[in-house]
């Protein structure tokens, strides 16, 4: 059975806070055959992909209030790496990018118009790169209903976001 270390985002995330880096020092700190018990005030489906990655499977339920419960497990070896399929392709499969977007100083939704119309010019199986100052939470369903394929995750000093996004094929 399966140990899980608890980390509740909520505080961080009604404060206007980005939890992903705290989420990323919970997994980092994780024995082998342990997991992650998080709470947070939405479903966290970009985070399902990372984790995915990252060798975790996932099981969420909805709470009182609108929190949701997500539990990550770790999958046996021969299971790691699986993706999942907002994710796609490993990150190394993929072609350079065609397009390099700097959309840091930019406000809220342009950085998501400007990768959703740049992302629209791209052909088959092309890949274009933005560099933005938070999650593009809102962005990632908006790719995937297009049928497009992404990667991200911040730098490792969580100033930057950085994502890529690959067109169909």
């Amino acid at each position: 059975m399966t140990a899980y270390i608890d980390v509740d985002v909520r505080p961080i995330l009604r404060a206007g806070g980005e939890p992903f880096s705290i989420i990323m020092d919970a997994v980092d700190r994780l024995a082998p055959g342990q997991g992650v018990r998080l709470i947070a005030s939405f479903r966290p489906v970009p985070l399902l992909s990372v984790m995915a990655r990252k060798g975790f499977a996932h099981t969420d339920r909805p709470l009182d209030g609108g929190d949701w419960e997500v539990l990550f497990s770790p999958l046996a070896a021969e299971d790691a790496g699986q993706e999942d399929a907002g994710a796609g392709l490993a990150f190394e499969q993929w072609p350079d990018p065609v397009v390099t977007l700097d959309n840091r100083e930019l406000d809220p939704p342009e950085p998501m118009v400007r990768i959703l119309a740049a992302a629209e010019e791209l052909g088959p199986g092309e890949t274009l790169s933005a560099l933005l100052g938070r999650e593009p939470i809102f962005l990632f369903p908006e790719l995937e209903k297009r049928g497009f394929r992404w990667l991200g995750g911040f730098t490792p000093d969580g100033s930057t976001y950085q994502l890529s996004v690959r067109a169909p094929l």
